[in-house]
């Protein structure tokens, strides 16, 4: 049996695989299973991922990047993952780097991207959660007041990753109160952050001790003052801009999902069909083979949805629903997936030498974020459906 993607998929794509899955090759289970068990960061997997040119994959050529588009970027982190790892050590710097690309001023781009490129800049982060809005993003409340030719930042966010292996970070943030906008989704900006310059003068960091080995942590601004020229694009127009960054998020965690589930597609598949009980391998029955069954259905069908996202982010055309929907298809895809491969490898499923438990950990963050199953839900009923909105 083979749970590769769809030939259409894979061989337009099969060099970077192939070298992708070379380079994932020199870091075992071993080497993630250690860097989980010490809820440490993969270092040395990020800077051989920077060295070789896929974390540079979304800038342009003649910022030193390779030019690519969001569909190979979207399968390095598939094979990120399908190989054991998790991209969520990496991923940020790939759903960020379209905002700075596509938004920023030709100074921002020639002055950060050619170092990003090279790793000796890291755009790991972006602040948009706060605690007290969660999803509800036109409600947030750090602002960011103009004074002179800085910017004056106060308030708080939460579920903030890789601040402390980042350099840089976007900011959303309102320089326009709610109640001064014709509409709630204007009079936010986003502004690029110097995150270790922040620590010294205004932003205090608090990590989060989660679930998974996921580096997150809560902000604080107290009159943090960051440069004007950091603003990135038009004031007041910060949130449409967010939308290119989280639209390629979508996407590219649904390429990660798909990753896990076939992951644990082979790990299933070839457990069940070597474990003897009752005198028969266990993958002859159908209660163990129809779950699996589906679950490599559902994954071809993500993956499907997963690479028109691609084709119409790359085209620059409106893909809203299709980055939700394959979001949320590629991760009901692996979690149901991970839920069968724990289900069959029984207690050994529990120990953490087999890497399941890890990966089922993994998978299962998102069903929750980013963006949650139920408000894509109601994004298709209200956006796709017509139907009135329900909150």
């Amino acid at each position: 049996m083979t749970t590769s993607p769809p030939h259409s998929a894979s061989d337009n794509h099969h060099d970077i695989r192939e070298a992708v899955r070379a380079l994932c090759a020199e870091f075992p289970a071993e080497y993630h299973r250690k860097v989980d068990e010490a809820r440490g960061y993969p270092e040395e997997f990020v800077d051989a991922l920077t060295k070789a040119g896929w974390m540079a994959a979304l800038i342009p050529e003649q910022y030193g990047g390779s030019g690519l588009g969001l569909a190979e970027a979207s399968v390095i982190m598939e094979e990120i993952n399908r190989a054991g790892g998790n991209s969520g050590a990496c991923h940020g710097q790939m759903y960020n780097m379209n905002t700075l690309v596509r938004h920023g001023s030709e100074v921002q781009r020639k002055r950060y991207l050619p170092k990003i490129a090279s790793g000796e800049l890291r755009l790991q982060s972006m602040g948009v959660t706060e605690p007290t809005t969660g999803t509800d993003t036109t409600k947030i409340k750090t602002t960011a007041a103009r004074q002179g030719d800085r910017y004056v930042i106060n308030g708080q966010k939460v579920w903030i990753s890789r601040v402390q292996h980042s350099d840089l970070m976007i900011l959303l943030a309102r320089t326009t109160p709610l109640d001064q906008v014709k509409k709630k989704s204007e009079g936010m900006s986003i502004f690029l952050v110097d995150i270790k310059a922040a620590m010294k003068t205004g932003m205090s960091v608090r990590p989060i001790l989660n679930m998974v080995n996921h580096e997150t942590n809560e902000l604080f601004f107290d009159n943090l003052e960051i440069p004007a020229e950091n603003l990135i694009g038009e004031e007041g127009q910060g949130f449409k801009y967010i939308l290119t960054g989280l639209n390629a998020e979508r996407t590219l965690i649904a390429a990660e999902c798909i990753g896990d589930g076939y992951w644990f597609l082979d790990k299933a598949t070839a457990y069940t069909k070597e474990r003897m009980v009752f005198g028969r391998p266990i993958g002859q029955n159908q209660g163990v083979q129809f779950p699996l069954a589906e679950s490599y259905i559902e994954l071809e069908a993500a993956n499907l949805m997963r690479f028109e996202a691609c084709r119409l982010y790359d085209a620059h055309q409106p893909c809203g629903a299709q980055a939700n929907m394959a979001k949320y298809l590629a991760a009901k895809a692996s979690w149901e997936a991970a839920n069968a491969c724990l289900q069959f490898h029984g207690g050994f499923g529990f120990a953490c030498e087999y890497d399941v438990e890890r990966k089922f950990r993994e998978t299962r963050l998102y069903q929750v974020a980013p963006i949650s199953t139920n408000l894509i839900l109601s994004y298709v009923a209200e956006h796709i459906l017509g139907m009135p909105r329900s909150f």
